[in-house]
């Protein structure tokens, strides 16, 4: 750590003696994160981190508060197996929400209060521990079941983002569960099963919304495997010179996501940067890239990034429905049912596992692996 806090204070006074890769593997080393470095009390972040002004910028996210057309949909769950009526509505608001917005809060659920903040404890109990037990699990190998990081595209990425990550595969074949930190395995298996109830809900719903069979997206393995990936927001020193999470679409074909009470998350939406602030009891819902291609663009995953703030830690706990853990070479395109004459193909089809590979190898900002699988026009 004090090397990097030495390379640092050289590289703010002669940008000669600045050797990016060379700053990356310091941090790296140190296997503390981005928290290490809070901890060590920097009072300027490290060069790695630093954005160009534009990618920081917030002059898209004015106070859009008072639009309704930009705010982020919420759709209540409540009497949705008991009411025909009202199970309509739902579907057709979520129809609304994932073709324009790719992004939707859901309200009443299932999943009890206690467990979501019991989760986001489990998440800031991991992270706040001793370093020396957080490096145990720290890795870079992509097809371990359970690691942590700080910037899965650390030495692909322009500038680094301003976070900590614990991955955990939580389904089909999770790890053993000793396997898991201690400090948030309980909690962590608990909202699993949880989540698996939410999902099967959300696809089917989804499903509707597509005017497709309700089972017809559990019947193609969306909803099999899910990932947990917990981030960790350390305040930062130096807020307008970086960001929390660059602005990326999710690789899944579904993401559920928990957040704590910091706020930071935004949407792109109409050329704007549209703030979806945190609500007590809220889980907050975005198409994946998969959903998008498999859907023929009629869903979108929409881009989406987290700002760093000077308050925190902010927590979060995003879980990915994917298959990229399993061994398979089912081929995912566009649905046949979706498609006609006037609606052609949009995608060529792709097995998850080489999605995942692309996406990784691209880094965020990268070249859109869903772009690359797109027929040209």
């Amino acid at each position: 750590m004090e090397f990097i806090l030495n390379l640092q204070q050289d590289s703010e006074t002669d940008k000669e003696f600045y050797d990016r890769a060379k700053a990356l593997k310091a941090f790296d080393d140190t296997k503390a994160g981005v928290k290490g470095l809070v901890d060590a009390g920097i009072a300027t972040i490290p060069q790695i981190f630093v954005m160009p002004p534009e990618d920081v910028s917030c002059e898209k996210s004015d106070d859009h508060s008072g639009c309704p057309q930009f705010k982020v949909p919420m759709v209540d769950l409540k009497n949705m197996e008991d009411d025909c009526v009202s199970r309509k509505k739902i579907v057709e608001e979520i129809r609304q929400a994932c073709g324009t917005w790719g992004f939707f809060q859901v309200l009443n659920h299932g999943i009890p209060q206690d467990v979501m903040d019991e989760m986001i404890k489990g998440v800031r109990r991991f992270n706040e521990q001793q370093k020396e037990v957080k490096m145990e699990f720290y890795s870079r190998d992509k097809m371990k079941k359970v690691r942590f990081n700080s910037n899965f595209d650390l030495y692909k990425a322009k500038a680094a983002n301003w976070r900590d990550t614990l991955m955990c595969v939580m389904a089909p074949n999770p790890p053993r569960p000793e396997e898991y930190p201690a400090a948030c395995r309980d909690i962590m298996m608990q909202y699993s099963e949880q989540l698996k109830k939410l999902g099967h809900t959300l696809f089917q719903l989804i499903s509707q919304a597509l005017d497709l069979d309700p089972n017809q997206l559990e019947d193609m393995e969306c909803a099999k495997g899910h990932v947990f990936y917990c981030h960790y927001y350390p305040a930062c020193p130096e807020s307008d010179r970086t960001l929390g999470h660059a602005k990326h679409t999710d690789p899944s074909f579904l993401t559920i996501l928990l957040q704590d009470q910091i706020g930071g998350l935004q949407v792109l939406h109409q050329n704007h940067w549209i703030d979806i602030p945190p609500q007590r009891g809220a889980l907050v819902i975005n198409i994946g890239d998969l959903l998008q291609l498999i859907s023929n663009d009629k869903f979108k995953s929409a881009e989406h990034r987290v700002l760093a703030k000077s308050t925190g830690p902010r927590v979060s706990a995003a879980c990915f429905f994917t298959t990229n853990f399993q061994e398979s070479d089912k081929l995912y395109g566009p649905i046949k049912e979706l498609l006609t004459d006037e609606t052609p193909p949009l995608y060529k089809e792709t097995c998850v596992k080489d999605y995942i590979d692309s996406f990784h190898s691209a880094g965020l900002g990268g070249i859109s692996t869903l772009a690359q699988l797109r027929f040209s026009q």
